[in-house]
């Protein structure tokens, strides 16, 4: 299995593979078209509650990776989005996007882990 992530503001290349936006808010100044994506699920993004008390800040990212995964595990929308990126990644490559500034304080980040936790 082979997931990556990646800023949607970067440029997308051949080897991303299936490109799924992870978000749950569109990123500001990324056109549909420019973002070549292959689906957006909403869903799998932390609930609009958690999001705004992480807030990005690294203080609460333990504590902000270990609800998320919790989400991840018991909220039904959020397991059939993260089916279909298993699914897909059974086939080939998938890049996860995310608008977030910070490289390895963000939710793909905890997103990834968890992928690879559950195909392992």
């Amino acid at each position: 299995m082979s997931v990556g992530i990646k800023r949607i503001y970067e440029d997308a290349s051949e080897g991303d593979g299936a490109r799924f936006l992870v978000d749950r808010l569109w990123p500001r100044g990324v056109s549909k078209a420019r973002a070549q994506l292959d689906g957006w699920l909403k869903d799998v993004a932390p609930s609009p509650a958690l999001r705004a008390w992480f807030a990005h800040k690294p203080e609460n990212f333990e504590a902000f990776s270990g609800q998320y995964r919790r989400e991840l595990e018991t909220d039904t929308a959020k397991q059939a989005a993260v089916r279909r990126i298993l699914d897909a990644a059974a086939a080939g490559r998938v890049t996860l996007l995310y608008a977030a500034r910070d490289e390895r304080i963000n939710h793909a980040a905890v997103l990834l882990t968890y992928l690879l936790e559950k195909a392992g």
